[in-house]
Formats: structure tokens, C-alpha cells, sequence
């Protein structure tokens, strides 16, 4: 019988900063724990099942866009990544309870991209308004 391909994870340096800015999204919050909790979860479940099922998660870039500004950076998203992918690599993403996880499947590789809490904005607004 064959032996079961065993995936390889790696954290990008994008995704160790998505973590920082996540520790100090919930310390701001006070919630002093989850992050330790985040950390438990990725290393006790979401990167061992990634090991073992590397296409767990939904395909990102399929779906569709509404509005032409998400459409032109899914655009923008798969040019770059076709220019370094192979055949039956993909771009998928992982959801987890507080959390959105987006990684690359590239040959026996699965690199950690991205990861946000659901309550993280994606613009930082205070520079903006008046003191």
C-alpha cells in the first residue's frame, strides 16, 4: 500500500505579524488569554490536520466577487500566485471559531499566509479623525 503524503507547514513572516497585531488586538480588548488560546489551537489541531489534509479548507478564490474592487484584487491575487504555483496547487482558507486562516498548498508545503480575528478591522481609522 502507498504511503500517505505527509504536508509540511510553515509560517510566513506576514503570518507572524498577523499574529502580533492579533495579541495586541485582544489585549487591547482584554481578553488576556485568547491569544494563548489561538496559539494552543494552532499548534494542537489546525496545523496537524493541515499536515494530514491539506485541502480541508474552502478554495478562496472561488468565490465570486461582488464588486469590482474585490474582482480586480482576486485578479491581482491569482496572477501572483499562478506566477509561483504549479499545477493543483491552490489558495485556500481555513475558518475557525474567531478566526480566518488563509494558507497555500504548493507542492507538500502549506504555508501559513494570513490569519485575522473576526473583530479585527481591516483599516486603522483613528489617524483620521479630529483629536
Amino acid at each position: 500500500m502507498a504511503e500517505a503524503v505527509r504536508y509540511t507547514v510553515r509560517l510566513t513572516a506576514h503570518f507572524e505579524r498577523d499574529l502580533d497585531r492579533i495579541e495586541a488586538f485582544l489585549w487591547d480588548t482584554e481578553a488576556y488569554t485568547a491569544f494563548d488560546a489561538l496559539l494552543n489551537e494552532l499548534s494542537d489541531t489546525v496545523i496537524p490536520n493541515l499536515e494530514r489534509f491539506p485541502h480541508m479548507g474552502r478554495v478562496f478564490l472561488a468565490r465570486p466577487a461582488h464588486s469590482v474592487e474585490v474582482s480586480n484584487g482576486i485578479e491581482n491575487l491569482n496572477a501572483q500566485f499562478n506566477s509561483i504555483a504549479n499545477e493543483g496547487d491552490q489558495l485556500r482558507e481555513y475558518v475557525l471559531e474567531n478566526y480566518l486562516l488563509l494558507y497555500a498548498k504548493i507542492d507538500t508545503v502549506i504555508y501559513l499566509l494570513s490569519i485575522r480575528h473576526h473583530r479585527q478591522l481591516s483599516f486603522n481609522l483613528t489617524s483620521h479623525w479630529p483629536s
